[in-house]
């Protein structure tokens, strides 16, 4: 709880801020006091921004990522190659590998990974569109590029295991990224290096 000498409406954004992903209550509190200083049309713009997406994204028909039109443009390309498809756990995977500009297949975003701890299991995730994008025929290798972590190497694991009957090539990123990192940290190199150096699972 905050003090009286709070008021009530900054007390409540500060609380709102520190429920956001690596933001604690000093940093909270330094981002209510920066925009309580700003500009009333900064705060009105970024209040705007963030109604605007939640109310226009929505997941690629195609390969489930966010996106304000469906099929997204990386699907829309007519230059990707068609016969490769990326897997990867979260749409911040999907900007990482993009960054090196390496890998010119499509992607399908599982939107997590396998964690019998956190209770997410493989129907939680979305591997049920992914086989039936497979049913095509088109498809000729999947790479899947999870995380290096526990909850990755098992999502990738039973990722093999479906896909193994089917006659596609399934493959991994190399062991360029460090284990138990995350993918949207790993710099452009090292990433560009695990695409090259993707081996037979």
């Amino acid at each position: 709880m905050f003090s009286q000498a709070t008021a009530e409406p900054i007390a409540r954004l500060i609380e709102e801020f520190n429920k956001l992903p690596g933001i604690g209550p000093k940093t909270a509190q330094r981002l209510t006091y920066y925009l309580l200083r700003a500009p009333v049309e900064q705060s009105r713009a970024l209040a705007e921004a963030l109604i605007r997406m939640k109310e226009r994204t929505v997941l690629c028909s195609e390969c489930l990522n966010i996106t304000d039109e469906s099929p997204c443009a990386l699907c829309r390309n007519p230059e990707r190659d068609r016969r490769i498809i990326c897997v990867v756990e979260e749409p911040l995977d999907v900007l990482a590998l993009e960054r090196t500009r390496t890998f010119k297949g499509l992607y399908h975003v599982l939107h997590g990974a396998i964690s019998p701890v956190d209770g997410v299991g493989p129907e939680d995730l979305h591997i049920h569109e992914l086989l039936v994008r497979l049913s095509s025929g088109q498809v000729t290798e999947v790479l899947i590029a999870t995380n290096p972590n526990l909850e990755g190497e098992a999502t990738a694991m039973y990722l093999h295991g479906l896909l193994r009957p089917l006659g596609i090539r399934v493959t991994r990123l190399a062991r360029g990224l460090p284990v138990g990192g995350d993918l949207e940290y790993a710099d452009e190199v090292t990433l560009i290096r695990a695409v090259e150096g993707r081996r037979e699972m």
